[in-house]
């Protein structure tokens, strides 16, 4: 099957300016200036671009696929998350992890998620573990999961500097990242070490010393919830400019936040005015994780669930309301996260890439159709695919 997209707004994510995109089957063709399609052509099909902005498909890195939370007894454990929420939010790429709860959430299910995300139309993978060091592997080892079974691609979400964490002496940690590192190298994955950051004391200290003391290099981990509080912010700008990369989390109330924490769109904002690379900045949604709700008034009422909804909503907030340029902002859910995780077929619209592809109107940014794996899953700003339970 071949799909033309006429006479678009190109940022692949670089802007590239009006252009015509060919797709053949799940592949990027090819990217051409005023292509000229003859009208007896047939077994071909073109998208009318004018007045539209063309993206790569967004990679979400942390997603509760199989569901999260739980710290509030049973009865707060979150539900697994759906093809069509997903695709809505614009996202063509997804890797699934564990939490708090390494129990009642395991690899059997995550990687049986990932799988059937697989088959409903996405691509997906997922990291080994969850909060607990030592991890809890499928296999007899980190290295044994990232080498045999083709969905992980590295470990997470391990959890330090908080009171939830395993407290894993900094020699555990190391050996993990270690471990990680020989994984990714042996497989030919990332290996990364997705790490969830509470606001305790010590931060990213271990971090810090993996860098400065050892020989594994900082493309090995990516800390997340960078914007949590304003400590940890401060921290993160200078885990940053030694080399590190840094994950924002986009779910959260923009009418109530907790004292210090930043939206994504902001910190983006004041990462870029402090001098930090571009290229070192991610965002992802923490979807299907536990939330607090408030009232109107800011009364905490209850639990709600994080929204990968969000994931490009601090984008949009970021280019809309702290004039961000698009061609910055949209890298930290297209290109920075590929590049991260080793996906050399995402991130980029560039010739014999994956046809994974976001349209959105100009004027309001708003998504208008979702192209992924070459199929359109969304038009309109709905979803065209029936999900396998309603």
């Amino acid at each position: 099957m071949i799909t033309v997209i006429k006479n678009i707004n190109v940022y692949a994510p670089e802007k590239l300016g009006k252009k015509d995109v060919v797709i053949v089957n799940d592949k990027i063709e090819g990217i051409y200036d005023n292509l000229n399609i003859p009208d007896n052509f047939v077994n071909i099909s073109v998208i009318d671009g004018k007045g539209k902005i063309l993206f790569p498909g967004f990679l979400d890195c942390h997603v509760h696929i199989i569901g999260g939370g739980g710290e509030g007894g049973f009865k707060t454990r979150t539900p697994e998350i759906s093809i069509v929420s997903l695709i809505e939010a614009g996202i063509t790429t997804v890797v699934g992890c564990i939490g708090t709860d390494g129990i009642c959430r395991n690899m059997r299910s995550l990687i049986a998620k990932a799988n059937g995300l697989e088959e409903e139309g996405i691509t997906s993978y997922c990291y080994t573990g969850s909060y607990e060091i030592p991890v809890k592997t499928i296999t007899d080892s980190i290295k044994g999961d990232l080498m045999m079974v083709d969905k992980i691609i590295g470990v997470g979400e391990v959890a330090l500097s908080d009171h939830r964490s395993s407290q894993a002496t900094y020699q555990d940690f190391v050996n993990t990242v270690a471990q990680a590192r020989v994984g990714g190298i042996l497989s030919g994955k990332a290996g990364i070490v997705n790490v969830h950051l509470g606001d305790g004391a010590r931060r990213l200290e271990y971090l810090f010393k993996v860098i400065e003391e050892t020989e594994i290099p900082p493309t090995q981990l990516l800390p997340t919830h960078i914007n949590r509080s304003d400590k940890l912010f401060k921290v993160g700008i200078e885990y940053a400019k030694k080399g590190g990369f840094i994950d924002l989390t986009t779910s959260s109330d923009p009418r109530f936040l907790e004292p210090g924490e930043l939206r994504a769109c902001e910190g983006l904002t004041l990462l870029l005015k402090n001098g930090v690379d571009i290229k070192h900045i991610t965002f992802s949604s923490d979807g299907n994780g536990s939330m607090p709700v408030f009232d109107n008034d800011g009364k905490l009422v209850g639990l709600g669930i994080c929204s990968v909804e969000t994931l490009y909503r601090e984008v949009k907030d970021s280019i809309k309301e702290y004039n961000v340029p698009i061609e910055d902002a949209i890298k930290v859910i297209t290109s920075n996260v590929a590049e991260v995780l080793k996906l050399n077929n995402k991130g980029k619209i560039e010739k014999e890439r994956d046809a994974d592809l976001v349209i959105v109107n100009e004027d309001t940014l708003d998504i208008d159709m979702v192209i992924a794996k070459g199929k359109i899953v969304v038009k309109d700003g709905n979803t065209t695919i029936k999900p396998t339970f309603n």
